[in-house]
């Protein structure tokens, strides 16, 4: 289901307000993840696309991350803006989907060729013997894609996080802060206040 339009300008709003702050970091966001034995994991990611779909992310599908939502799709997201004023935070939940082939070719089109490169370097979530092997990986693959583009890796490319739940913080005097939660319920999107 779409994002409720105002669910999604507030999103937008409040992005482009962060990076309108001079935050260095406008962009990241923790994806939480869950293994097939039920262990949590976390970690930064950026926020790529955001759009009436939901949130896009782009990683390697053989990365923890990757193999983590191959056997369970759930995500949960969390953005915090501490730089605006108030200070916000948004949390989502929801489903990741691989996004098609042509949309992250799309992306990763955009992406500087050393970042390019880095992506056929990376064994992502593998043990490294040293940064060594990292460079001579990533000087390995300059020679490969000498004089022509660099082009997508099969195992890299973009989840769509689709939210089924947003909830809105906003930082005030004395933690009495405001808590706004949108969930779909019936079919529909519905907000209700949170107690801070």
């Amino acid at each position: 289901m779409e994002l409720n339009p105002t669910i999604l300008e507030t999103l937008r709003h409040l992005h482009a307000s962060a990076r309108a702050s001079g935050d260095p970091e406008s962009n990241a966001m923790t994806v939480a993840t869950a293994d097939s034995e039920g262990g949590v994991h976390a970690r930064m990611v950026l926020l790529k696309r955001l759009d009436e779909r939901g949130l896009t992310f782009f990683t390697r599908y053989d990365s923890d991350k990757g193999a983590q939502l191959a056997s369970n799709p759930r995500v949960a997201l969390c953005l915090h803006w501490k730089w605006l004023d108030p200070a916000a935070q948004v949390r989502i939940e929801g489903r990741a989907e691989k996004l098609p082939g042509d949309e992250s070719d799309a992306y990763f089109a955009t992406r500087e060729r050393l970042r390019q490169l880095g992506a056929w370097a990376s064994l992502q979530s593998q043990t490294l013997p040293d940064r060594a092997t990292l460079e001579r990986r990533v000087a390995e693959a300059e020679r490969r894609f000498t004089g022509q583009p660099v082009p997508r890796p099969a195992d890299w490319g973009g989840y769509l996080v689709v939210p089924d739940m947003v909830e809105f913080w906003y930082a005030h005097e004395h933690r009495l802060n405001e808590r706004e939660r949108w969930e779909i319920v019936d079919g529909q999107w519905r907000k209700r206040l949170l107690y801070p």
